[in-house]
């Protein structure tokens, strides 16, 4: 884990340590709590490269469930209103794996971007961090 990736785990677990969001425990009837949940990332950064302004643009972040308890992603946010989050909110048994999508809407924006997708969940790492990042070229037309 590099030194910027582990400053910003930091920062999100200390600004979540005091918010303790009550949850709902409707239609997760059959998690497996017995266990652990442990939820490992094949990248937590994804570099888009260059792209046009006014595409939008995805990636899939997959995962997988390392640990001997179902995991339950409670929620997925993002640092921008520009990009929109899609993921199951099913329990993923211990050795499966699930992903989550991430669409950047790249309206009206210009120049490099970094986007922040913060992962909560019951594993034993309760928040991770994700990254995107893209170069947003507006087109210039000459006339």
């Amino acid at each position: 884990m590099t030194k910027v990736n582990f400053l910003f785990l930091s920062i999100a677990l200390l600004v979540t340590a005091g918010c303790k969001n009550a949850s709902s425990s409707k239609g997760q009837e059959n998690v497996n709590s017995a266990g652990t949940a442990q939820i490992v990332f094949k990248e937590y950064e994804h570099q888009f490269g260059k792209v046009a302004e006014g595409e939008k643009i995805s990636y899939q972040f997959s995962f997988n469930n390392a640990g001997n308890g179902d995991l339950v992603l409670s929620s997925v946010t993002t640092s921008c209103g520009c990009t929109v989050p899609r993921y199951s909110k099913k329990p993923i048994k211990p050795g499966e794996s699930g992903t989550i999508e991430v669409v950047f809407d790249t309206s009206g924006r210009n120049g490099m971007q970094t986007k922040t997708i913060t992962v909560n969940s019951n594993a034993s790492v309760p928040v991770v961090l994700l990254r995107i990042t893209a170069e947003v070229e507006t087109e210039i037309t000459n006339q």
